[in-house]
């Protein structure tokens, strides 16, 4: 826990290390996944912004845009993995304690730190290895990390969720996934990143060391226990090599189900429409009357002056789809209709070709549009901006 390197001028040059290697990569690459995420996340939210859709373009579209995100969940779901198995190598071999749990301790720390800053204290609470505003913050990222992974598998799975959940689990998932997205993003900025890197720059977890002047204003009990050899010591070589005997083939087997699990998670439906069960055939009721058809809502005629040719699949409709439609005709196709790329919107479903360039009318998005009554049910607005798009020729670019 403690490094003996002393610089010239003497004990308070003195270096403490604090985090190894291991857990400085860890770090790194949630670092990292955490914000590749959190960026494609949001610029897909709002996608109608400027600068989400300026954001896309620059990440090759919205399809690219998809796959950078899914692939950085697939890295802090292994960096996740990893970091369970690696806590209980330090619970079970090593004996260390969770450190991480708050205590009574904590609360005591809280009341200190409040009667200080009103100015009826005379000085802060002395905390130990972490404080109550780190043990707070790590489990605001395990918590955050259970929501956006469960959420995500019912957006990712949708089939798959609707065979145990109602429905309505899926777009209330997306709601929710969203939602915790930019509670995790402004924690980050506004918590993590002031008092770490603005209020006092912590470097230990790129260089896994703090000066004594550091430890001593940020961890002084730890430093007391340090100083006075009363910090937890290494077990006895043998006794470790018996607890890795036993602990390493457990963490084995707990490796190959995280990956099973992560596996699954990420190929479970590969296409929605292959993990959709075949159906019964049946021979359809044909009425001797023919069921009048509903009178559709007449079409709303183009405004000339209103951005007719400007806009194209990938700065418009592609985000706006996926808003709107993806529940549905993302990965989970109904009617044959999959609106998750450009080429798939032009084929169409069972009813016909979705978009017809130059053709309105005898697009089945429009028909459906004016119909009414659909649950992506575009404004107005928006259904005057997809005529003219598709009257323009429908471009992708």
């Amino acid at each position: 826990m403690t490094s003996s390197e002393h610089a010239p001028h003497g004990e308070h040059a003195q270096r403490y290390h604090r985090f190894s290697l291991d857990t400085r990569v860890e770090h790194l690459l949630f670092l990292i996944s955490f914000s590749t995420l959190g960026f494609t996340g949001l610029i897909q939210k709002f996608f109608t912004s400027p600068f989400s859709q300026a954001a896309i373009r620059l990440l090759g579209g919205v399809e690219s845009t998809r796959l950078i995100h899914r692939s950085a969940s697939v890295v802090m779901m292994i960096v996740s993995a990893y970091h369970i198995i690696a806590l209980l190598n330090r619970l079970f071999v090593h004996r260390i304690s969770w450190s991480m749990l708050p205590t009574l301790d904590d609360a005591k720390h809280v009341y200190q730190d409040v009667m200080y800053n009103l100015g009826l204290g005379k000085h802060r609470a002395r905390y130990g290895r972490y404080n109550y505003g780190e043990k707070m913050e790590y489990l605001a990222v395990v918590w955050g990390t259970l929501v956006m992974g469960l959420s995500g598998f019912m957006m990712w799975n949708p089939l798959a969720t609707t065979r145990f959940f109602p429905g309505e689990f899926v777009p209330a998932a997306k709601a929710a996934h969203g939602a915790e997205a930019i509670l995790a993003v402004l924690a980050i900025i506004l918590w993590h990143f002031y008092n770490v890197h603005i209020k006092t720059f912590n470097k230990s977890m790129f260089t896994g060391y703090m000066t004594h002047h550091e430890m001593l204003e940020e961890h002084p009990v730890e430093l007391t226990l340090i100083e006075k050899r009363r910090e937890t010591p290494e077990p006895p070589p043998e006794v470790l090599r018996k607890r890795r005997m036993l602990f390493y083939p457990v963490a084995g087997v707990m490796a190959l189900t995280f990956a099973f699990g992560i596996w699954s998670f990420i190929t479970m439906e590969d296409s929605a429409i292959l993990t959709l069960p075949r159906g019964e055939t049946a021979q359809a009721f044909v009425p001797i009357t023919p069921t009048p058809r509903p009178t559709p809502t007449p079409t709303p005629t183009p405004n000339p002056n209103q951005l007719a040719g400007a806009d194209t699949w990938e700065n418009t409709f592609a985000g706006l789809f996926n808003e709107r439609c993806s529940v549905c005709h993302g990965q989970a196709v109904s009617g044959g209709l999959q609106l998750d790329s450009y080429a798939n919107a032009l084929k169409g479903g069972s009813r016909g070709a979705g978009v017809v360039p130059f053709d309105a009318q005898n697009s089945q998005i429009v028909l459906v549009q004016q119909a009414g009554a659909h649950p992506g049910q575009l404004t107005p607005q928006e259904l005057v901006a997809l005529i003219a798009w598709i009257q323009a020729g429908a471009p992708e670019r």
